[in-house]
Formats: structure tokens, C-alpha cells, sequence
């Protein structure tokens, strides 16, 4: 089989399930706090296809970081909006960490297994789940980093004080040429090389 095609087969049920958990998590924080905004939108699902950015997975078959369509949320309708935004933004970067420990839970249960079935269902399995544990990490990070759009300027927003956000909320419109310019000259990837390290680190003692 092609190794692009294989990669692909490994590559694309844990980073849909990544992104597909992740913006669910938000929306259905957003709708615990009272904001039905992504329910009524048909966003608080688990199927893919409702998340989906085309421009997103393409770029993360390319350069290995993507993104799904942000879940509309309406912080109006919340019930205490600087306090239930913080929780809903933290809610995607936490769904992705639950995914990479469920992710080595799954590779050691994989590992010990590994007598008793066969190596036709073993060796996808285990690629899979080492995937998911690296997709799932990066993209946590990758969120919590504090440019608009990502969840972590949100984060910020609503942690600083009330004139010091409002500052920085004026980037918001020059948060994606901004995460271009770090990608591009190298800075982002090297802020991120160390939890790619931290994943292939956990892989290895899941299946020791």
C-alpha cells in the first residue's frame, strides 16, 4: 500500500476524533452554563462532519497541525459570561488531554494483549493510539497558546485585567497572520517540539 494512503489510515480517525471532542467540549460546557447556541446550530455532536474545515485538515496532513470550525458560543446568554467563557475555553484543551491519557491507557492495554491477538489487528491499533496520544497533546498546547483565535487568548482575555484585555483584544483581527509568521519562521514548531517528545515518550513506557 502507498505509505502516503497508510499514513492517511493511521492519521485520520484519532485527529477527527481529536477535533471532533474538542469543539463538542466546548459547546457542551457553553450549554451546562446556559448558552444554547451550538445545540441549536446542530454543533453539539460527536459526528465529524459537522466540525469540519476543509483548510484545517488539509493543513494538518501537511504540516501536522489543524484545526476544526470553532462551535458558536454567545457568551451573552451565559449565566456569568467572565467567568463561564474562562470554562468553556479551557474545555477543548482538557477534552484533548482526557483523549491522549485515554490514548496510553488504550497502548498499554494494546501491549499486553499483543500475545493473544493478531498482528494484523495489533499493529494498526497500536499506531493509532500512538498517534492519538501525540494529536491529542500537540493540539492541547497548540490551543492554550495565546493568539486569537486560539482558546489560550481567550484564556488570557479573561484573566487579565479588564483595560489590559481590551488592549490586547485588538489583535484579534491579526491573530492568523500572526500564527502564520510563527509557523513559517520556525519559532511555533519549536515551542511545540517539546510536547511531541513528551508524546513519543509516553508511548514508549505504554508499550515497555
Amino acid at each position: 500500500m502507498n505509505q502516503k494512503i497508510l499514513e492517511f489510515l493511521i492519521l485520520a480517525p484519532p485527529f477527527l476524533l481529536a477535533i471532533t471532542f474538542h469543539e463538542f467540549a466546548h459547546g457542551y460546557v457553553a450549554c451546562h452554563f446556559g448558552d444554547t447556541t451550538a445545540k441549536d446550530a446542530g454543533r453539539l455532536s460527536m459526528n465529524p462532519l459537522r466540525h469540519l474545515d476543509p483548510l484545517g485538515v488539509i493543513a494538518f496532513f501537511i504540516v501536522k497541525i489543524g484545526w476544526a470550525r470553532p462551535v458558536p458560543v454567545n457568551p451573552a446568554r451565559l449565566s456569568n459570561p467572565a467567568r463561564d467563557m474562562l470554562y468553556v475555553s479551557l474545555a477543548g484543551p482538557a477534552a484533548n488531554l482526557i483523549l491522549a491519557l485515554a490514548s496510553v491507557v488504550a497502548l498499554k492495554g494494546l501491549a499486553l494483549a499483543a500475545a493473544i491477538l493478531p498482528q494484523s489487528f495489533i499493529s494498526p491499533a497500536v499506531n493509532m493510539a500512538a498517534a492519538s496520544v501525540w494529536i491529542n497533546i500537540v493540539l492541547a498546547i497548540f490551543n492554550l497558546v495565546p493568539i486569537p483565535p486560539l482558546d489560550g487568548s481567550e484564556i488570557l482575555i479573561r484573566t487579565l485585567p479588564y483595560e489590559m484585555a481590551r488592549s490586547y483584544a485588538r489583535l484579534a483581527p491579526f491573530g492568523f497572520i500572526l500564527l502564520l509568521a510563527l509557523f513559517y519562521t520556525g519559532i511555533l514548531p519549536r515551542l511545540l517540539s517539546p510536547f511531541f517528545a513528551l508524546a513519543r515518550w509516553l508511548v514508549q513506557i505504554s508499550l515497555a
